[in-house]
């Protein structure tokens, strides 16, 4: 039977899934994905912020988002549960367990700008395929 969480235990789990060989630790130990942040602020507009509204999530985080689905080819709803699920995307993209995770319709509306970017100013999603 398992006990109360302890203090550390994420942290040693995270430990294990490092020993084990975490691709998504590796990837993000080998490419910089902070080279590709001018690109995408360029091309993947934010809507203006003076009505209100919740913060956008970081165009890098969105970015990772889209590599972890093409990656493992997940639709946007399943991208959404795993990235909850997984410590492993959720070290990959930099969140903590109690970090607000991009829902399935912001996943969407993200790669379709992104997509859309693609058709008029060059975009990164062959970067995303590339990778």
């Amino acid at each position: 039977m398992a006990g109360q969480p302890g203090f550390f235990d994420v942290d040693e789990r995270l430990k294990q899934l490092s020993a084990k060989g975490d691709s998504l630790e590796r990837l993000n130990a080998v490419v910089d994905f902070d080279l590709f942040r001018a690109n995408l602020e360029r091309a993947v507009r934010r809507s203006d912020r003076s009505k209100g509204g919740r913060p956008a999530f970081d165009h890098v985080l969105m970015f990772k988002t889209l590599v972890l689905q093409v990656s493992h080819n997940l639709s946007d709803e399943r991208t959404e549960y795993l990235i909850r699920d997984r410590l492993s995307f959720m070290r990959f993209l930099g969140l903590g367990l109690a970090d607000t995770v991009p829902d399935a319709n912001t996943i969407w509306t993200f790669r379709g700008a992104d997509t859309g970017a693609r058709r008029g100013e060059a975009g990164d999603r062959g970067a995303v395929r590339a990778l």
